[in-house]
């Protein structure tokens, strides 16, 4: 069914800032045509969530076209970014799109930009940097922040809107993107929708230091101001001069614009929270009536006319599209995959520290000089690449795997972070999101449970609720064996890989770290490089030029043998692979072994294969027993050949405690090539 064509007024999606003086009528009455579209839009969703033609529930912007309506028509669309929030259906309507896409989403139809995978608001237009919310709020900031770098870094003049209420500028990610920026110079406008409260909650009971939040500006050393959005042409007029501001300084800027909550937070708030006579005083200052009184009354009669008549034709549209079809989700979990990059065929050389000694065998490296020479050639060759993370430039990381290569590639490439993982890895998200490729390394795994809503909630589930690709590499150094205790020596393979979206690499060789890295980096998919640090200077093994290297998304079979099947990955593949040599010349009895080397996606054809013929199978991991990664591996491998078993499946793992910190309590914790043998010899008894 064929959308319905829009009214001329709507004709165009750009104000300039010279359009809107005073005597400039035309500029004044097309921001009020896409006011009022997005007011009886909203109200008209309103009443189809009453009628039961809408799930979920609906959360309108009624007082807030004042602000996301000018600022969607004075910015850029060919090249801005922005990221709107729950109150921004005027600036998703005016960024992209036809008024029925919009519906389509709210219907949850066949038609939704989503695929009905995402509920009403939440949604956007990365094709076009229009980035899709998630209900975390204050963790689309640094997203709009990584993407309007992006930009930058492609020659853009570009800015970014990051737009987010009083409620959510409570929140951590809030200040780690405004010193991000502050300290990248991002050309950023942050915007605070401050309509005094946070669902119910006021404003007085979220600060003690007052209601001016435009004032944190100062703390980050960028500029901020209050703004009033219930007068419409004083709005235009100081946004029109801020996104001038910020485009041609290359600096952030703060704003709070005092908006108005018109409705409550959502269909189903009643707003008993409000005191007497507060709510007749937020339509006192409603800003569509006032802008409406301030132009030719004939002329916004007619063009009202024309939009109520538009607005039930696209109605009528949405509401005869199609319910949505389930089949295709699974496959949409994952980014399509893209070709092999053109690699050239060569291992760049260990780096040498000034005054080191040469390595005696250029093609023999240790683990971590297999990564540093895999980045290196990363940076070398592709220059949509850059590496960030804390202590990796100057330093060279807390492991040493990013030596030299700030002296290479320079700051751009290769910089330094705050200790703030939330902001930078929704920053990198930014980045992916606009074509380039990051890779960010935590200091240590355990530290990503700081960026748990950016990796799980929004990277993770980013193709399946908006199609777009998020190509970001996160390496994990990991694993315990170090005496570096609870907080330095997690394994969590099992919690992260609990969320569907993620893929992951655990390499146990130089050459498989090797391969790893870039097998991850051209993916098209957030990639966790799980790194033992156990592992970064366990020896010494060949690098080379592999032009199969993508089979490390697939198990390698280490050994052969025939009394059962034991899958491992990590340092535990070297203590399996000791473990099975000790029962070959003791008892003569042989495994098959495998190092299972991608834990998502998990491909266990040979395993299977494996495990048909042998009838047992023993799963080895360094994580916790309980919920850990090998139950998963159990269950998959047992389900369709459990009746041919000969023995029950064998689960060696940590014991179910914090890492302890003393190494004769860390060696009682983990596996150990004695407590592995004494195992399955128990077993095969």
């Amino acid at each position: 069914m064929a959308f319905p064509t829009p009214p001329d007024i709507l004709t165009s999606r750009d104000v300039r800032i010279t359009d809107v003086e005073p005597t400039s009528d035309e500029a004044h009455l097309r921001t009020y045509a896409w006011m009022y579209l997005a007011r009886a839009a909203d109200n008209r969703i309103l009443e189809l969530y009453r009628q039961g033609l809408i799930r979920g529930t609906v959360t309108g912007g009624q007082g807030n076209e004042g602000l996301c309506v000018p600022l969607a028509l004075l910015t850029d669309k060919a090249i801005d970014v922005v990221s709107f929030s729950h109150r921004g259906f005027g600036g998703h309507l005016v960024w992209s799109g036809h008024l029925c896409d919009h519906l389509n989403q709210y219907f949850a139809n066949a038609g939704s930009p989503t695929k009905a995978r995402e509920g009403n608001i939440h949604h956007g237009d990365p094709a076009n940097r229009s980035l899709p919310m998630i209900s975390h709020l204050g963790a689309m900031l640094s997203n709009v922040a990584g993407a309007t770098d992006s930009q930058r870094r492609r020659g853009h003049p570009a800015i970014g809107l990051a737009i987010f209420g009083d409620g959510s500028s409570s929140t951590g990610d809030v200040h780690e993107s405004l010193n991000l920026a502050a300290l990248l110079s991002l050309p950023v406008l942050f915007i605070v929708e401050n309509n005094g409260y946070a669902y119910s909650t006021p404003v007085s009971e979220q600060y003690a230091a007052g209601s001016e939040l435009w004032r944190r500006a100062a703390g980050y050393g960028i500029e901020g101001f209050r703004l009033d959005a219930s007068d419409t042409m004083g709005t235009l007029r100081a946004l029109g001069a801020a996104i001038d501001e910020v485009r041609s300084a290359q600096r952030p800027l703060l704003i709070e614009v005092a908006t108005l909550r018109l409705r409550g937070h959502a269909a189903y708030d009643t707003c008993e929270y409000l005191q007497p006579g507060e709510s007749e005083a937020f339509f006192a200052r409603d800003p569509l009536p006032r802008f409406r009184a301030q132009l030719d009354p004939e002329k916004v009669a007619a063009v009202e006319a024309d939009l109520n008549e538009f607005l039930e034709a696209c109605v009528k549209v949405s509401l005869a599209t199609p319910r949505p079809d389930p089949k295709g989700m699974e496959a949409d979990l994952f980014a399509p995959a893209s070709p092999p990059l053109p690699w050239q065929p060569v291992v760049p050389a260990v780096f040498s520290a000034p005054g080191s000694a040469a390595a005696k065998d250029a093609g023999s490296m240790t683990f971590a000089q297999a990564l540093n020479v895999g980045l290196r050639k990363i940076l070398t060759e592709r220059p949509e690449s850059l590496i960030l993370g804390q202590d990796i430039a100057t330093y060279g990381g807390a492991f040493r795997v990013t030596e030299g290569l700030l002296k290479d590639f320079g700051r751009p490439r290769v910089f330094n972070t705050p200790l703030a993982e939330s902001g930078c890895t929704g920053y990198a998200i930014g980045l992916a999101l606009n074509g380039h490729r990051p890779i960010e390394e935590f200091q240590f795994a355990d530290f990503i449970t700081e960026a748990a809503t950016q990796v799980l909630l929004n990277a993770a589930t980013m193709h399946f609720r908006s199609g777009a690709a998020c190509p970001l590499v996160l390496r994990l150094p990991c694993g315990g064996g170090l005496t570096l205790g609870s907080f330095h020596s997690q394994e969590l393979e099992s919690f992260l890989l609990a969320i569907p979206g993620l893929k992951a690499l655990y390499p146990s060789t130089p050459q498989d770290a090797f391969n790893a890295l870039l097998a991850a980096y051209e993916d098209n998919n957030p990639v966790l490089l799980f790194e033992h640090k156990g592992l970064y200077r366990r020896g010494r093994g060949p690098v080379v030029w592999d032009p199969n290297y993508r089979e490390v998304w697939q198990p390698k079979l280490r050994r052969s043998g025939d009394y059962a099947t034991i899958v491992t990955y990590g340092e535990m593949a070297h203590l399996a692979d000791e473990v099975c040599a000790y029962f070959a010349d003791e008892y003569e009895t042989t495994f098959d072994l495998f190092d299972l080397r991608a834990l998502s996606p998990l491909n266990l054809d040979s395993i299977r294969t494996s495990v048909a013929r042998t009838g047992r199978l023993i799963v080895i991991h360094e994580g916790r027993r309980t919920h850990g990664f090998g139950a998963e591996l159990v269950a998959r491998l047992t389900e369709d050949h459990f009746a041919s078993f000969k023995a029950a499946p064998l689960r060696i793992a940590s014991l179910d405690l914090p890492v302890p910190f003393a190494p004769e309590l860390e060696q009682a914790f983990r596996p150990t090539k004695e407590k592995i043998i004494d195992r399955i010899s128990a077993w095969m008894g």
